[in-house]
């Protein structure tokens, strides 16, 4: 087990080109040789016809699984089709152990309909604080990184968010109402304003890194698995955005939040969207 948060800082600062290469291979091995090639019975419902798995998540999370945890010995690793097999294993978000949160493919409808928009999403964390992220759009080879404290990263080159231009209409990307409840959709209906351009989301991690690069001015989501936001939020941050719920605090991974929620360019365009979900504008 690992005791010291030093330890974790070491690994952070000498070991995210394994990881990198890591989530790279995962991939290039059990994903993209599936991508428009999936047979029918490489393809399943889980909670219903919007809710898909495929081989490649299932074998991408394998692979992430045994490479991760050797890489950082004491780690866990919670990956989403895990916990779909055995929701227990969320619970470690609440231990001690340095946890890896996996999502193989993040916009797996996507996947399976042949649509380039999706990713894999890496992050590390502990305590219910998010370290760092790796998110890669294996179609576009796009690999982003971001380390707490470090910045973030895309390509290599600095990610900076900045602040939508004055006068301009915000551009949010929203659950979709399929998936809220009847609180949560008139709260997101708060949007369908002057001066606001909702629409529904695709990859999470892909809003999350377009919110990064200052291509979308904010996402509004309402619904918690941390392998959707973990990454994504770290990656907001470390652009120089925010993120916040219903109840005004940021978003925890490890649950309990007021949703929904939103994270943004910056802070005032945060507490824009947080107002309007609130009905307060």
């Amino acid at each position: 087990m690992i005791e010291h948060m030093e330890t974790i800082d070491e690994f952070l600062a000498h070991r995210t080109a394994d990881v990198e290469r890591a989530v790279r291979e995962a991939a290039a091995t059990e994903i993209m040789p599936r991508f428009r090639q999936l047979a029918a019975h490489e393809v399943d419902q889980k909670s219903g016809p919007h809710d898909l798995v495929t081989d490649a998540d299932r074998k991408a999370e394998e692979y992430l699984t045994g490479v991760l945890g050797k890489l950082l010995p004491g780690s866990v690793v919670v990956g989403e089709e895990a916990v779909h097999a055995d929701p227990a294993t969320y619970e470690a978000l609440q231990g001690d152990a340095p946890v890896w949160i996996v999502d193989p493919v993040d916009g797996t409808r996507q996947f399976v309909h042949g649509d380039p928009g999706f990713c894999t999403l890496v992050a590390l964390a502990r305590h219910g604080v998010v370290l760092a992220s790796w998110t890669y759009a294996p179609v576009r080879d796009q690999l982003a990184v971001a380390v707490r404290g470090r910045g973030a990263r895309l390509d290599g080159e600095r990610l900076l968010a900045g602040a939508p231009a004055p006068g301009r209409d915000l551009e949010v990307a929203t659950s979709h109402p399929d998936y809220t409840t009847d609180d949560q959709k008139r709260a997101l209906l708060g949007l369908r304003t002057k001066g606001v351009r909702p629409r529904p989301c695709g990859s999470a991690g892909l809003e999350y890194l377009a919110v990064a690069r200052g291509e979308l001015d904010g996402v509004a989501f309402s619904w918690e698995a941390a392998w959707d936001h973990a990454a994504g939020l770290l990656l907001v941050e470390e652009a120089g955005g925010a993120h916040l719920t219903l109840a005004g605090e940021p978003f925890r991974i490890t649950g309990g939040n007021t949703l929904p929620f939103t994270a943004a360019r910056d802070e005032a365009t945060a507490r824009r969207v947080l107002d309007l979900l609130a009905g307060d504008a």
